[in-house]
């Protein structure tokens, strides 16, 4: 049995600051709030006595270093492996733009179908059905009892997709994590979605 602990970035927008749609064009560092989530998951992984197999994350620093510091904290040697799977999708016109100003541009209404359904807004590039075949990839092959993958909120959500899990919200916040138990025979199970650490 294999356990997929996907995680999203820390925080990348100051307390106060209007928060925007950041995607792969888009590196921006942790806050020194994002870095204290990161810590959190470490040390939470860390007392529920987690030994991580495999680190892979997104290429962009949020990812990176939110994966580094996780490993730091729960005192792990373990090298971060880049990953095209888990990095970021590209927002196209609505790249780093206000929640307001991209909710102007396409609607509300697609921004739910995005959270709901996944259902990408015109002019954002997504490939869904290459996320969601490179997740049933991912799992396939042999892998560790756990393992550490931390992305972003727009790649996260295909995992759901590809192993058929129909939930309210696709939403990851930032610093919280999901649980995809895989067992034999390609049967999978959600145990957790959007937690933050205790």
């Amino acid at each position: 049995m294999t356990r997929l602990y996907i995680i999203r970035h820390g925080n990348t927008f100051e307390a106060g600051e209007a928060p925007r749609r950041v995607g792969r064009r888009t590196d921006l560092p942790l806050t020194a709030a994002g870095l204290t989530q990161a810590v959190a998951l470490g040390r939470g992984f860390a007392a529920d006595g987690l030994v991580f197999g495999i680190c892979q994350a997104g290429k962009l620093q949020r990812t990176r270093v939110t994966a580094e510091t996780i490993l730091a904290t729960m005192g792990l040697r373990l090298a971060v492996e880049p990953s095209e799977l888990l990095t970021e999708i590209d927002h196209g016109p609505d790249e780093d733009q206000t929640e307001g100003r991209v909710e102007a541009r396409i609607g509300k209404e697609a921004l739910e179908a995005w959270d709901r359904q996944a259902i990408a807004p015109p002019d954002w590039t997504v490939d869904a059905e290459a996320r969601i075949a490179g997740w049933r990839e991912f799992a396939a092959q042999p892998l560790p009892q756990d393992v550490l993958l931390v992305t972003s909120n727009g790649a996260a959500r295909f995992a759901l997709l590809a192993f058929g899990f129909d939930i309210a919200s696709l939403k990851l916040r930032t610093g919280a994590y999901g649980i995809i138990e895989a067992g034999s025979e390609g049967q999978f199970r959600l145990v957790e979605w959007d937690k933050r650490p205790n």
